[in-house]
């Protein structure tokens, strides 16, 4: 089973995926972002475009996840903004058209809950550092809220456990507890954040 889970730049798409990966027992995260830095890293900077737009981009997800959901025991987790329909189609479709239970997630939120994530993910430099975010926010939000990117799940008054609890379920997937007091939460959050920072 593939749980995709897309949502705006900011939403929650890796921590929620990264809480899931720890309480969905053989599950493994398979973030499709990773092609496009790869993609990046091949091309001079002053090619460096959206990743996306590549056909290589696509057809690479497309054949890593085809590649995981035959071979892998276990839920497969996808984190990763996908906004224009005709790309869900490419990827989303085409893996639901090879037979795979694939399961998409729009992790939707008010601008202002997802413009105070990225402030507080701005490592002090506020929304300087997610620029790129910012400009695409509202495009996302409109563009998900789409009919073709159900299940919405909207996310401002919940917790990333929560919003994992309500992601396994419906994918009738059993799921542990969440034993995290506050502190340890907080911390698991912040550890998950650093883990995924750029520099390139």
């Amino acid at each position: 089973m593939l749980l995709w889970i897309n949502g705006p730049f900011g939403g929650g798409k890796t921590q929620t995926a990264y809480e899931l990966h720890r309480r969905l027992p053989s599950s493994v995260v398979c973030d499709p972002e990773h092609v496009g830095f790869g993609l990046h890293r091949m091309l001079p900077p002053t090619l460096r475009e959206d990743f996306q737009d590549l056909t290589t981009w696509r057809h690479g997800v497309h054949e890593v996840l085809d590649l995981v959901l035959r071979r892998h025991d276990g839920p497969v987790i996808a984190p990763m903004t996908l906004v224009d329909p005709r790309y869900f189609t490419e990827i989303i479709g085409r893996l639901r058209d090879d037979g795979h239970d694939v399961h998409h997630f729009a992790l939707l939120a008010e601008r202002s809950t997802v413009l105070r994530r990225l402030t507080e993910r701005g490592l002090g430099r506020g929304l300087k550092r997610e620029s790129f975010a910012v400009a695409r926010l509202d495009d996302c939000l409109k563009r998900l809220q789409e009919p073709e990117f159900a299940e919405h799940i909207h996310t401002d008054h919940l917790t990333v456990p929560h919003v994992a609890d309500r992601i396994a379920h419906s994918a009738g997937l059993p799921i542990t507890p969440n034993t995290d007091g506050a502190f340890r939460a907080r911390l698991r959050r912040h550890a998950t954040g650093i883990r995924h920072i750029r520099f390139d």
